[in-house]
C-alpha cells in the first residue's frame, strides 16, 4: 500500500487527484495540504510514501517545501507537478531533492504510474527529457564540492562509464547493449553508484554527474 499526500492550493485540482487515487486499491490518500508550510508539517506527522507536490503556491512554495521535507531525513519521496515540461521550477525542485516531475495535465494512468514508480524508489523523468532539462539550465549548475569529488573518486571505472551513460540519457537497456552487459548487471551498477555518491535516485545521479563535470551541458 502506497500512502499519498496531495499538496495543491486549488480545491478542484485536489479533488481530481483524490478521485483518481480512490480508483486504485494500492494507493491511499492520507492528507491534503494547501500550501508549502502545511505540507512540511503534514509530511512530518503522516510520513507519506509519496508527496504529490504543486510548485506554485502562495507563501512557502513547493520548491522550499520539497527542500525541507527532504532535509528532514524522512522517507517521503516528492513527485512534483508542473505546468510546462521545461518549467524552471521543475529544475529547482529536482535540485531540492524531488524524485521527478509530471505535467499537471498528464493522463491519469501516467500519473498513477508515476506515483508507483516514485514509491518504488525510481525517478519519474524519461532519460531524454532529463538530458533536455539539465542542458536547458546547465548554466545554473554550481561547481562541485570537495565531498562530491571524494564521492566520485569512490566509483570504479565501469561505474563512471555507467554514470556518464545515465547522465547522457541512456536507459538501462541501452547501457547494457553498449557495454555488452546483462541488464541485471547494469541495475547492480546503478544501485552501487547511488550508494557511493549518496543520492536517492537516478535524477539526482544525473545532477551529480553534471555538478562534478563528469558530463557537461551541451
Amino acid at each position: 500500500m502506497t500512502t499519498v499526500l496531495i499538496v495543491d492550493d486549488q480545491a478542484l485540482q485536489r479533488l481530481g487527484f483524490s478521485m483518481l487515487l480512490e480508483q486504485h486499491a494500492d494507493l491511499t490518500l492520507i492528507g491534503e495540504a494547501t500550501h508549502g508550510a502545511e505540507a512540511v508539517r503534514m509530511a512530518a506527522e503522516l510520513k507519506p510514501d509519496v508527496v504529490l507536490m504543486d510548485v506554485r503556491m502562495p507563501g512557502m512554495d513547493g520548491i522550499e517545501a520539497t527542500r525541507r521535507i527532504i532535509e528532514s531525513g524522512g522517507r517521503s519521496r516528492i513527485l512534483v507537478l508542473t505546468t510546462f515540461d521545461l518549467d524552471e521550477y521543475a529544475y529547482d525542485a529536482l535540485r531540492a531533492g524531488a524524485s521527478g516531475f509530471l505535467l499537471k495535465d498528464a493522463m491519469p494512468d501516467e500519473l498513477v504510474a508515476g506515483i508507483r514508480a516514485v514509491a518504488a524508489g525510481d525517478a519519474v523523468i524519461s532519460p531524454g527529457l532529463t538530458r533536455k532539462l539539465i542542458d536547458a539550465f546547465g548554466s545554473r549548475l554550481p561547481g562541485h564540492t570537495p565531498e562530491q569529488q571524494r564521492q566520485l573518486a569512490r566509483l570504479t571505472n565501469r561505474e563512471r562509464e555507467v554514470l556518464t551513460a545515465i547522465a547522457t540519457g541512456w536507459s538501462n537497456t541501452e547501457i547494457a547493449e553498449r557495454f555488452s552487459l546483462a541488464e541485471s548487471t547494469v541495475k547492480s551498477h546503478v544501485s552501487s553508484i547511488l550508494t557511493k555518491i549518496g543520492v536517492r535516485d537516478r535524477v539526482q545521479a544525473v545532477i551529480f554527474a553534471y555538478d562534478t563535470g563528469l558530463v557537461r551541458p551541451a
